[in-house]
């Protein structure tokens, strides 16, 4: 019983930046900073694209796009008046089909 309560109420597991860096270094043979210079180009190149309006396409991995919401009005749950949400844009992944299989198998 003890068991069941144990699995029920363990944290999920969450694999961090460090843990990223930690894991591109030993995998490719690379020296921590080297990892962590590797990463944060990586991903800087994908926010300054994405601020670009521009699509990134990782076959079999996935796609990052920016998606546009439009202005709308709202109400303030607390007061019910009337506030106006202006718009913006949201980062967006769709997830490819090769990493979609490989995770449900």
């Amino acid at each position: 019983m003890r068991e069941y309560f144990n699995k029920l109420y363990q944290k999920e597991k969450k694999v961090n930046k460090n843990d990223l860096i930690a894991s591109v270094a030993s995998s490719a043979g690379l020296s921590k900073s080297d990892a962590t210079r590797a990463i944060e180009s990586f991903l800087d190149s994908i926010t300054n694209a994405l601020k670009r309006d521009e699509k990134v396409s990782i076959v079999g991995f996935g796609n990052f796009s920016v998606s546009h919401r439009k202005a709308t009005t709202g109400r303030n749950p607390r007061t019910g008046e009337s506030i106006q949400i202006p718009a913006s844009k949201r980062p967006k992944f769709t997830v490819g089909k090769a990493l979609k299989d490989s995770v449900n198998n």
